[in-house]
């Protein structure tokens, strides 16, 4: 028995892990070793480059120092008279320079530029540039210049400029003050640079090295390479962070050339000069590359050679497994494979059995048992022929026969026919044989019993269903997805006046016209192209020219595949129905011309009757006002001006009506702050409200109150409402007023009274006009058109007023005005406010 540890990991790849660790840890070590040994080797090579940098520096201040020196032996000599002539000088200054191969020529010049003695006799009595040789230098002090192109003084005289060369000619000025007896005089030696800096390729004398010759502002004397010189080097490494700090040092990074380099440089001990030796960083890895290559091959193949012969073994080991593991697979499967039939055997829901030649059973499942009720035993031996009706052991006998040769025996029959449980199977025999013999058969039998029930079943619902379609009062049909009639009912023969042997099969009847036939088929696509069901009205005209109003619908009858196999069509006629809509219309249409009738009848009354009403008013004051000393006079035109503005209230309150029913009232919206509107109107009534010593309580919010009204209508409608809360609250009461943003944006506006309420079932009734509460109908004034005004007014602005009763008495208007358009801005609710 394996442990999970070892199932978990497999010898085959325990090895080929250990082989590619040993690979991994060598390839490791040979990769620390690499790069120790690379370490080494350019640590190496930076010893090499100072060692040279050491040798060059030697020799090039020993050089300068020698051409001092010599500078300084001709500046003694000038102070001797006799020996101190132009052509004495010359001649000695000939005999030094064959001397001293470094300097390229000697001469003597006056502070004012003029060779007074030199080498070269072609020099001598030029005027010369001292100032582009250097710094005029002190008494018996040595001045050092910059690199100059040409090949001797004919190059610095004034004007002159370097001849043009393939290959760079120049010299390095030395220059000492001395004084012969001519006076005051400068010594110059023009050092040989070219011949500087082929020394020093002599000495280095390796192709990939360079070294380089200049002076602390990093101006370029010279370069065994192929930089210029005078090249300002004044970006390298040595001259940003070593110089003036450390005088000699190595470095690795770029040089000269912008490639990475190995370097040394290190200072003159005498003169400004600093020499650069350098070999690229590249060149030095692949000459060690290059004499290591054997090594680092041995190296690779005996990596490579342990990972070969690890994945080997690994594969080796993993193909044994796998043989192994495949064998006890196949056992497994085996044993399994008998223990499934087994099972299947026991558990299948088909009857399976054996019988011998007479039609003996000798075996037979669990499944058969169970529905049987009986035992094994029992029913082991028993007749095959037995067990089915009388009328059908023929059949059995016919499955049973030993001389043919069929295979498969196929036959439906019904098994324990003579008991309360018979079933219905579908049975089928296959012939056992021993060579040539047959010895038994074995069979298996599928219960049909429950399967022709539900057909049965089904077959009674078809039924109904088709009777339940032939009885239906609406035409019905029933078309293929190619046009044709596949079944109707017998309300669709009767409206259309065919017989069935007409319809059925057809693609194109005569009974629709043309033009009416092409819009069901376009109907048809449409029902097609959506794929849910349709319903559309159309005009049908009967072959006596009748025409009718049809109402239609439609649906795809889906498939066993779920593809659309055909369409259901019913059809309702409602001719009737549109004549009855059409007269229904145009009654309606009579109604409201005789209500404007009545407005324009109501209206001109109402003008006739102002005028008169005006003067009634007019003629009542006027007496009121001269008749004071008589009592009975003044108290009898107080009651005719009462009436008289009573009347003329009720009229004005009619030609409100007639305006709002009339296109003359038309309501002009335009967007307002309701609040200045509502405190107008209370200060319109505040007679009113003092003569009853009532108190206005206004709950309105900080923020605007914007929506859209038409101001003199909507100041109209609250005139009315806080009129009647005035009107018919105690003496010293309360009266609420509120407005705010609902949560739909809608704005709400109400008014709260203390007065005596309204009877629930009048809520709705006082809103009619010349209806009144019937508890306030006390004499007291009003018309009962008021709060019909306002809601016909609100009408025209989308919105509504309805009134309800409050708890501790009193009645509540609540005012809604419809949410402001989409485009336009409504604030957000600071408070509700209630």
């Amino acid at each position: 028995m394996r442990t999970p540890q070892a199932q978990r990991w497999p010898t085959h790849r325990l090895v080929l892990a250990v082989g590619l660790f040993l690979a991994l840890l060598m390839l490791l070590t040979s990769a620390v070793i690499f790069l120790q040994v690379r370490a080494a080797v350019v640590q190496e090579q930076q010893k090499r480059n100072a060692l040279y940098a050491r040798v060059l520096e030697n020799y090039v201040t020993r050089s300068i120092d020698t051409a001092a020196l010599t500078l300084a032996g001709i500046a003694n000599d000038l102070g001797v008279p006799l020996t101190a002539t132009p052509a004495a000088v010359s001649a000695n200054l000939r005999q030094i320079l064959v001397s001293l191969p470094q300097l390229r020529s000697l001469a003597v010049v006056q502070p004012n530029g003029v060779v007074l003695a030199a080498s070269d006799p072609a020099d001598i009595g030029r005027r010369v540039d001292l100032s582009r040789l250097g710094t005029f230098p002190a008494q018996a002090s040595h001045v050092l210049g910059s690199y100059l192109p040409g090949r001797g003084l004919a190059s610095i005289m004034p004007g002159s400029r370097a001849a043009k060369s393939p290959d760079p000619v120049g010299f390095i000025p030395l220059m000492q003050r001395a004084r012969a007896s001519s006076g005051e005089v400068v010594v110059v030696a023009l050092i040989h640079a070219e011949g500087l800096i082929n020394q020093m390729r002599l000495t280095i004398n390796e192709p990939s090295s360079r070294a380089a010759l200049t002076n602390y502002e990093g101006l370029l004397y010279g370069d065994t390479g192929s930089a210029a010189p005078d090249t300002s080097l004044a970006g390298h490494a040595v001259f940003r962070q070593f110089l003036p700090r450390i005088e000699h040092a190595t470095y690795e990074g770029p040089g000269i050339a912008p490639e990475v380099q190995t370097g040394a440089f290190r200072v003159s001990s005498a003169w400004p000069l600093v020499v650069l030796v350098e070999r690229p960083l590249e060149s030095v890895i692949s000459a060690w590359l290059l004499g290591i290559r054997p090594q680092l091959m041995v190296a690779a193949f005996a990596i490579l050679a342990v990972v070969v012969l690890t994945v080997v073994a690994s594969r080796s080991l993993k193909a044994r497994e796998e043989a192994r593991r495949s064998r006890d697979k196949l056992l497994a499967k085996i044993a399994h494979s008998e223990q499934e039939l087994s099972v299947i055997v026991r558990s299948v829901q088909e009857f399976l059995f054996r019988t011998d030649t007479t039609g003996a059973l000798t075996f037979v499942n669990a499944h058969w048992m169970s529905a049987s009720g009986e035992a094994r035993e029992s029913i082991l031996g028993s007749r095959l022929e037995d067990m089915v009706a009388p009328q059908e052991r023929p059949h059995v006998r016919a499955l049973l026969q030993v001389g043919s040769n069929s295979g498969v025996r196929m036959a439906t029959l019904t098994f324990w026919a003579a008991t309360t449980h018979p079933r219905r199977v579908d049975i089928a025999l296959v012939p056992l044989h021993e060579g040539d013999r047959i010895t038994g058969f074995a069979g298996s039998a599928v219960d049909i019993t429950a399967r022709e029930e539900a057909e049965a079943r089904l077959g009674e619902q078809l039924a109904f269903m088709a009777l339940l379609q032939d009885m239906s009062p609406l035409p019905m049909s029933l078309r293929d997805m190619s046009g044709s009639y596949v079944d109707v009912n017998r309300a669709w023969l009767e409206f259309f006046g065919l017989p069935r042997s007409q319809v059925i099969g057809k693609t194109k009847l005569l009974v629709v016209q043309d033009a009416e036939a092409r819009v069901h088929e376009a109907q048809d696509q449409r029902l097609k192209g959506i794929g849910t069901p349709i319903q559309y009205e159309a005009a049908f005209t009967r072959g006596q020219g009748d025409r009718r109003d049809m109402l239609i619908d439609k649906v795809l009858v889906p498939g066993r595949d779920g593809q659309p196999h055909g369409i259901l069509t019913t059809f309702m006629d409602v001719t009737e129905l549109r004549d009855a809509s059409r007269a229904t219309q145009e009654a309606r249409e009579v109604a409201e011309e005789t209500s404007r009738a009545k407005s324009e009848f109501i209206a001109n009354v109402s003008h006739e009757l102002r005028t008169p009403l005006q003067s009634i008013i007019g003629f009542s004051e006027l007496g009121a006002g001269r008749v004071r000393a008589d009592p009975m006079v003044t108290e009898m035109f107080s009651d005719i001006l009462a009436s008289g503005q009573r009347m003329l209230a009720l009229v004005n309150d009619l030609l409100d009506v007639a305006k709002i029913e009339s296109a003359v009232g038309t309501i002009h919206l335009e967007r307002t702050d309701l609040r200045p509107l509502l405190r107008g109107v209370l200060r319109e009534l505040d007679p009113l409200i003092n003569a009853k010593r009532l108190t206005i309580e206004l709950r309105l919010p900080a923020a605007s109150l914007s929506t859209k009204v038409d101001p003199f209508r909507f100041q109209q409608v609250m005139r009315n409402v806080l009129a009647n809360a005035i009107r018919f609250s105690p003496v010293g009461e309360m009266i609420l007023l509120g407005a705010r943003h609902a949560s739909d944006h809608s704005v709400h506006v109400w008014v709260r009274d203390q007065g005596p309420g309204i009877p629930p079932g009048e809520l709705e009734d006082i809103f009619n006009a010349f209806v009144q509460s019937s508890k306030t109908k006390d004499g007291s004034g009003g018309t009962g058109l008021g709060l019909a005004i306002c809601r016909k007014i609100l009408d025209a602005h989308r919105g509504s007023i309805s009134a309800r009763n409050v708890d501790g008495g009193g009645a509540c208007f609540d005012i809604l005005l419809p949410p402001n358009d989409f485009t336009d801005t409504v604030p957000g609710v600071l408070a509700e406010l209630v």
